[in-house]
């Protein structure tokens, strides 16, 4: 599976950006898709995921409620609709993707492919 994010780049305090990943390759609706950030000299954190089946979402508490995870798998594709920005929210994101029978989903550790990271700055 390869992973294209984009989407990225500058947003206001209180602004909405939408991220989408495009993942080509296998077959993409048997992957759960997750969203990872990496923000300057932290490790990558969890930002929210979805299950292949695309009836489970999950998200960290930082976004819950700001953020909406969703797929498209006629697109193949991932998105992640971030509201209500905050300049803690300025990071590198990375799209994920963990086969199906993966159960932790919201551990770094789940996921067998990753994209290549698209920047997000959050100007206060």
């Amino acid at each position: 599976v390869q992973l294209q994010a984009s989407g990225g780049g500058l947003g206001q305090t209180g602004g909405s950006l939408r991220l989408s990943c495009a993942a080509s390759g296998r077959t993409f609706s048997s992957y759960s898709m997750g969203w990872f950030r990496q923000a300057p000299g932290k490790e990558r954190e969890f930002v929210a995921t979805i299950r292949w089946s695309g009836g489970t979402t999950y998200y960290s508490d930082s976004v819950k409620g700001r953020f909406t995870i969703s797929r498209d798998n006629a697109k193949n594709t991932v998105y992640l609709q971030m509201n209500s920005l905050k300049p803690e929210d300025t990071a590198v994101y990375y799209c994920a993707a963990a086969p199906q029978g993966r159960i932790y989903i919201k551990m770094r550790t789940a996921y067998e492919y990753w994209g290549q990271g698209t920047q997000v700055t959050v100007s206060s």
